[in-house]
């Protein structure tokens, strides 16, 4: 689940910076491919990020915070970071 500034990993505009080892979006777009759920904050998809307007990859799904609650709540393990 995407929310606030990290919205922007799921545009097809954001690049990996220069010298950087990880592309954080490639990352997403693989779970993708491999069926794993992306969820991105509606909200958040409308008022944050530096690339604010610019469209979202195939796949990456517009969400709530209630489904992040929701997610959360019949979920066995939860990790944040």
């Amino acid at each position: 689940f995407l929310m606030n500034d990290s919205v922007d990993m799921a545009r097809d505009v954001c690049k990996a910076p220069e010298g950087y080892d990880q592309d954080l979006s490639q990352m997403l777009r693989d779970l993708i491919s491999n069926n794993v759920p992306v969820k991105v904050c509606g909200t958040c998809m409308s008022r944050c990020g530096i690339y604010k307007n610019h469209p979202y990859f195939d796949g990456a799904e517009k969400s709530t915070m209630a489904a992040l609650a929701e997610w959360v709540t019949d979920s066995d393990r939860v990790l944040t970071f």
